[in-house]
């Protein structure tokens, strides 16, 4: 099967959209398929591109036995909900004008959002290639910006809703990543039939239990100390505020040490506010490869997962909860609903109240002081990812769902 994935966000990006889609398309290389995947030059979450890829309007290069089709795109930090918008839409138009005449006969087009600009693409792609028209959805648009205090009910976003209902009812699968988002969408009148669930998973060959990076602990001065790492976007959804009351909270224990790894929009308002308020057991990283970030998670005694406390995050799964619990690293999360539910089922989580300083600041002192439930954590964890999240696994179910169109 020839197979067309369309994604703003591809490798060497880092984050949770780069990793499913490389990985998915990666296996379905190995069974045997033609994989073609459409993407901008890589530039998220900081906005430059790497020099390799500068001054071009289109490249095409082979990774792992994926076609790979990069296009222009308006580079630029992961801020600033204008500049992010210009950003999406110049992805929309170069990913059709550059490379749709590149790619003969495709038997199926699967568009990845967010961003919701890229189902455009995809759409007009399927109805010149005469392919099937496969949706994966990431996050429910707009309801997560209007949520999230981005945008305002109204005319435009009831205007984006209607696009973005008549686009599900275009399509001939939707492909979903938790249970609640399949909920909403059937509830809003859409098939039940056409609509499936393929959840985020974990590569085991890279997230696996190691031991502790001794560069890292001699970088970071982290010998001897207790790490708690929280890895990831630094932006609104994750209100990592929180984690620094947490941790200025927690300064008397001069054996406990945090690491925010990562990149957002609210990075530079964090580091302001721990100069501010002289919080000096939390070190800002850099954002990291992939192949660093299992090191880190290794290096960690425990990892966080926090959430903002909104309704619809109920129905978000944080995909580096998988690849965390892979390293055998106990996880303390602060969220609600689905989530929570599969962090509890796999006995490697302490579980509490999102944006709450003091549940999460009681649970780290719980397993910092109970040796016995953290080595407990640690074991149920790879198993529990293995039977259940297993990225291998889950493509192999993807990929029978879409040749089924």
């Amino acid at each position: 099967m020839k197979i067309v994935v369309i994604s703003h966000y591809f490798p060497p990006e880092i984050g949770a959209p780069s990793a499913r889609l490389y990985e998915m398309a990666r296996h379905w290389v190995e069974l045997g398929n033609e994989v073609h995947v459409v993407t901008c030059f890589p530039n998220h979450p900081t906005g430059i591109i790497p020099k390799k890829y500068r001054g071009m309007k289109y490249m095409y290069e082979k990774m792992d036995g994926i076609h790979v089709h990069r296009n222009y795109v308006y580079a630029t930090p992961n801020k600033g909900f204008i500049k992010k918008t210009l950003g999406h839409i110049s992805f929309m138009f170069s990913s059709v004008l550059l490379s749709m005449r590149k790619i003969k006969n495709p038997d199926v087009i699967i568009t990845s959002s967010p961003t919701f600009f890229s189902i455009f693409s995809g759409y007009w792609y399927s109805s010149r290639k005469k392919a099937s028209f496969v949706l994966e959805i990431r996050d429910l648009w707009p309801a997560a910006m209007i949520e999230l205090g981005v945008m305002k009910e109204g005319f435009i976003t009831d205007t984006l809703e209607k696009m973005e209902l008549f686009f599900y009812r275009k399509s001939k699968r939707l492909i979903m990543v938790t249970k609640s988002f399949k909920e909403n969408v059937v509830n809003r009148g859409i098939d039940e039939n056409k609509v499936h669930v393929i959840t985020n998973g974990v590569n085991q060959d890279l997230f696996y239990p190691k031991k502790k990076n001794k560069d890292i602990i001699k970088k970071y001065n982290l010998n001897e100390k207790f790490v708690i790492s929280y890895v990831g976007a630094h932006g609104i959804s994750q209100n990592l505020s929180t984690i620094l009351k947490v941790a200025k909270s927690l300064e008397d224990d001069k054996e406990i040490q945090f690491l925010f790894i990562g990149e957002g929009a609210e990075k530079d308002k964090l580091k302001q506010i721990a100069s501010e308020q002289e919080i000096k057991n939390v070190t800002f990283v850099d954002s990291q490869p992939k192949e660093v970030i299992q090191e880190f998670y290794n290096t960690s005694d425990i990892s966080l997962i926090p959430l903002k406390d909104i309704e619809l995050f109920k129905t978000f799964i944080p995909s580096k909860m998988f690849e965390i619990m892979a390293c055998g690293v106990p996880i303390v999360a602060s969220l609600e609903g689905e989530s929570a539910d599969i962090l509890k089922e796999s006995k490697a989580a302490e579980v509490v109240k999102p944006d709450d300083p003091e549940q999460i600041k009681k649970a780290i002192k719980k397993l910092k002081s109970d040796k016995v439930l953290l080595e407990k954590l640690k074991k149920n964890g790879p198993a529990f990812v293995e039977q259940n999240y297993s990225r291998r696994k889950l493509a192999e179910q993807y990929l029978k769902i879409i040749s089924e169109t």
